[in-house]
């Protein structure tokens, strides 16, 4: 049987094409593993560099955490601090307008050497002023207080209000926690 010029070009393509389709077919899943290896391989290659600049710069990182744990509040390590820190944050909140409706302390955890505290504040109103005048208070009282996850939306009753909520969290150290004076030296 004879074919053409042109029949045998046409069979010759469908050959490729189908060498190529079983190609990709068969290699599809060492191409996907190989691009997911590149992209472990990059992320990992990025923290390394993180990491590596951390440890140059952990003298650094040490006196600055020296110098913050000498600010920070040391309670006994049977003390409760929950009226403590929910004294701080209700006082800042009156004093600058800002009406918390439905704040509960959580339970602390041991991060380190320091405690974290946090109070959920579950929903507040107050202006604008009044949230960053609050905000800025709580950003003054030093080292020991942090305001994160915090969502703020328009008052649906009173635009000129607004309505979030966020959690507060408290840092300080338990006696038992901190090396004694003569043990630093």
């Amino acid at each position: 049987m004879m074919l053409s010029p042109r029949e045998r070009l046409l069979a010759g393509g469908t050959v490729a094409a189908l060498l190529f389709a079983v190609l990709i077919f068969a290699y599809d899943g060492q191409i996907k593993a190989w691009r997911a290896a590149q992209t472990q391989l990059r992320s990992r290659q990025t923290e390394l560099r993180f990491r590596r600049m951390l440890i140059t710069q952990r003298p650094a990182i040490e006196a600055r955490f020296a110098r913050l744990k000498d600010l920070m509040q040391v309670f006994s390590a049977d003390k409760q601090v929950d009226t403590h820190w929910m004294g701080l944050m209700n006082t800042a909140a009156k004093r600058n307008g800002l009406t918390l409706i439905n704040a509960s302390p959580e339970k602390e955890t041991l991060v380190g050497d320091v405690y974290e505290f946090p109070i959920k504040c579950s929903d507040f109103n107050g202006s604008l002023d009044a949230l960053v005048r609050f905000l800025h208070d709580v950003q003054n009282e030093g080292v020991m207080l942090d305001v994160r996850n915090m969502t703020v939306a328009i008052h649906p009753q009173n635009p000129a209000l607004l309505r979030g909520q966020f959690t507060l969290y408290c840092a300080y150290m338990r006696e038992s926690a901190r090396p004694p004076e003569s043990a630093q030296e």
